[in-house]
């Protein structure tokens, strides 16, 4: 396996060698050489290969693991995870952005209602008491694989809303066709542990790592249109930024 990658270790280098494991492995997994699904020889068996030691080669997995690159199996063993779902940090959809990315993402709507709104959603709305909104959840689907659990409140003096329309379009596309002009969001990203609700919907373990998103969307006359709060597969998920300095 070690030869196969092309694997190299140069102990006069200022490099740790466990990073320098990491780089290798990063670099066969980038440029094909390990596909998505490819199973990697045991830390005691890749430790041999490299002349180093096991402690050395465990850290290195577990890096890589802890990257989202790799996934211990049991009874399986080191597996390649499927390739990440890189998202540009910008208002857009989830829906819009897989499908410009010549992905088919698919969507099930697993709650939906139309009732009043309760007061955390009235001040994230800023809507008057008794003022309705639609209330319901998604789970959007990636090749038939589960990547992302989605909690929308979408006021209702915008454009009626449906489960049938949910389920074959995206959220800001349906908005967009009612009249929505998108200017600004604020939106806040962080990380949880899945609970078992979760976990079953993501086809993952209870404990497993999410990204999370929440996002409040405004239009450009000043109408707070939607809020939201999504998780995503840590392993499949991420978002991406540029930064500039000021």
């Amino acid at each position: 396996m070690a030869n196969q990658l092309n694997l190299s270790i140069d102990r006069s280098s200022p490099v740790p060698l466990y990073h320098q494991v990491v780089q290798g492995i990063e670099a066969a997994i980038h440029t094909g050489v390990l596909p998505p699904g490819s199973r990697l020889d045991n830390e005691i068996d890749l430790a041999a290969q490299l002349n180093l030691s096991r402690p050395t080669m465990r850290k290195a997995m577990d890096e890589l693991v802890r990257s989202g690159l790799l996934v211990r199996k049991r009874g399986v063993g080191t597996q390649v995870v499927s390739s990440q779902v890189r998202r540009p940090l910008e208002l857009s959809s989830l829906f819009d952005d897989l499908s410009n990315n010549a992905a088919k993402p698919t969507t099930d709507v697993l709650t939906f209602s139309h009732d009043e709104a309760d007061d955390p959603t009235r001040e994230a709305l800023h809507l008057p008491p008794g003022a309705m909104v639609y209330h319901f959840t998604r789970l959007r689907k990636v090749g038939g694989k589960p990547l992302a659990l989605m909690e929308n409140w979408v006021r209702d003096d915008i454009t009626p809303l449906t489960e049938e329309l949910l389920g074959s379009q995206g959220l800001y596309s349906v908005l967009r066709n009612g009249g929505v002009n998108f200017r600004l969001a604020t939106q806040r990203i962080g990380a949880v542990v899945a609970n078992e609700y979760q976990a079953t919907q993501l086809d993952t373990v209870p404990g497993s790592a999410l990204v999370t998103m929440e996002r409040t969307a405004v239009d450009d006359t000043g109408r707070n249109v939607e809020t939201g709060h999504h998780v995503y597969r840590a392993d499949s998920y991420s978002f991406e930024m540029t930064l500039v300095q000021r």
